[in-house]
């Protein structure tokens, strides 16, 4: 029994040191990515202000940095550019159970009142 109980506490303790290494492990990942996107932003913050002190230099605006992007703008850019690039298809039967098309810039015509 003796042998048995040793065997069984050396388990736990390799258990305890393989779960704190792995710990570790993680940390040190998550420390080391959270230093690389440190660095991606400072570098781009840099090619920034080189671009703004350029252009304060030249005599221009400096515009300031943004990201325009967001999911409504993609989806409404999307639908516009299906709704532009709707061709007729080769059967009339299809476009007329297709329903109306919806009259275009060239298609209307303006009214004056009396």
């Amino acid at each position: 029994m003796g042998a048995q109980a040793a065997r069984a506490h050396h388990n736990g303790a390799m258990a305890t040191v393989l779960t704190f290494l792995v710990r570790v492990l993680l940390v040190s990942v998550g420390l080391v990515f959270a230093a690389i996107m440190a660095c991606f932003f400072v570098l781009m913050l840099g090619i920034w202000l080189l671009a703004a002190a350029w252009a304060t230099l030249t005599g221009k605006p400096v515009s300031p940095f943004v990201v325009r992007m967001g999911p409504r703008d993609a989806f409404e850019q999307m639908r516009r550019r299906a709704q532009a690039q709707q061709p007729a298809t080769r059967t009339p039967r299809s476009d007329a159970a297709a329903g109306p098309r919806s009259p275009t810039a060239t298609e209307v015509t303006d009214v004056e009142a009396k």
